[in-house]
């Protein structure tokens, strides 16, 4: 990975760097959102989660016309302002005195992430040959995850000091990115171009929702997110209901966070930079499958061991289907379109809000056990339009 890097061009060198400290900045915070809440607001943990849940799925449905300015403005102009709204978010979110400012502030400091992400996705196709970007996304996606590996144990040392420095070093972090970008950022990078469209939003909006591919694609992300986008809430839900035992639960949750990060920095290179263009139905499928038999893992593990086992397995599936998803965008999307491709796949963050909410309900009322197949079952739908998606080859 190192001697990719060093072989990058430094524009590419320095969006992952961009992407990698901003995505720290969010994790430092992330975890604590809803002790911060109930302490300085009062409010109940229900609403806690409502309120936070509630900025990510917008900021998701935003993301889209984030893209579509990713795609009419410079890349540096953007992702300057973006860093430092992120920034001024965070020092908002401290200053808030109202949830309903908390919450506004957070959409933005998410929104100015994703569409930093975004810039970020649509910069290595740009910079990069055809053959070279499955590599720089798997390289993103390890950066992605030791972030949010080494983020929250910052955060807990800064918390213990004072519960407003982690939100109070997000907004330095912003801030210092957006003047390392302003100096040192490709100004040049995804300008404006003379033969991209006049189409307004709209217009865009209306011409994507043409493209069958597309549309199968994002329904087969928004599924398979149902999955491992918010896995760790839906296994806590079912480990508290079967366990019933808080100190088990956060003990044994504790190790399946510890096994998928552990899997995710090991092998998402080593995995990642496989995935051709070529070749991605053959690996969507490797990691769909991989997905139903950590599932099946899960609903019939009896042990701590066997709980990690199943979780290696249902990392697999994380590791090839999130750098294959990056590959189908960058194969279908028109080149004057790609930012608001990216913003349509980042839509699949709607499935990750959607798990916690249809498990919760399916242990009311089915055996615990049940979920798991439940789950089997969306990823079973995304296979589906992921393979409707994938049937007509590119030109």
């Amino acid at each position: 990975m190192l001697r990719a890097l060093k072989n990058y061009p430094s524009a590419v060198r320095l969006l992952l760097f961009t992407t990698f400290t901003l995505t720290m900045a969010r994790a430092i915070t992330l975890p604590y959102l809803v002790v911060y809440l109930s302490a300085h607001m009062g409010l109940s943990v229900g609403h806690t989660g409502l309120l936070v849940g509630g900025a990510m799925l917008l900021a998701s449905m935003l993301s889209l016309y984030g893209g579509h300015l990713v795609d009419t403005l410079r890349s540096h102009t953007l992702i300057v302002a973006c860093t430092l709204l992120f920034a001024l978010a965070f020092i908002g979110i401290v200053s808030s005195t109202s949830a309903l400012l908390f919450f506004c502030f957070l959409v933005v400091a998410y929104l100015a992430q994703t569409v930093v992400d975004i810039t970020a996705k649509a910069g290595f196709c740009a910079l990069l040959p055809e053959d070279r970007r499955g590599e720089a996304f798997a390289i993103k996606y390890t950066f992605n995850n030791i972030a949010w590996a080494a983020g929250p144990m910052l955060g807990v040392l800064l918390i213990e000091a004072d519960d407003h420095l982690p939100f109070l070093l997000s907004a330095l972090i912003g801030s210092g990115l957006s003047l390392a970008y302003y100096w040192l950022g490709e100004r040049n990078l995804l300008g404006l171009r003379e033969d991209g469209p006049a189409a307004g939003f709209a217009q865009v909006a209306l011409g994507m929702l043409r493209d069958r591919r597309l549309v199968c694609f994002t329904l087969g992300g928004v599924l398979s997110a149902v999955v491992f986008g918010q896995f760790t809430a839906y296994l806590s839900q079912y480990l508290v209901v079967t366990l019933q035992d808080p100190a088990q639960v956060a003990r044994l949750a504790g190790y399946l966070v510890t096994t998928n990060a552990v899997t995710v920095i090991a092998l998402q290179y080593v995995i990642g930079r496989r995935i051709g263009r070529q070749q991605l139905m053959p690996w969507l499928m490797a990691g769909m499958a991989m997905f139903i038999a950590g599932l099946l893992g899960f609903s019939v593990a009896a042990s701590a061991p066997a709980w990690c086992l199943a979780m290696l397995v249902f990392t697999l599936g994380e590791i090839i289907v999130i750098p294959a998803e990056f590959m189908f965008i960058d194969l279908i999307a028109p080149e004057h379109l790609r930012g608001v491709y990216y913003g349509a796949q980042n839509l699949s963050n709607l499935g990750g809000g959607l798990g916690p909410i249809l498990v919760g309900l399916a242990l009311g009322y089915l055996l615990p056990a049940a979920v798991f197949y439940l789950l089997i079952g969306s990823v079973m739908l995304a296979a589906m339009f992921y393979w409707l998606g994938t049937r007509r080859r590119v030109e």
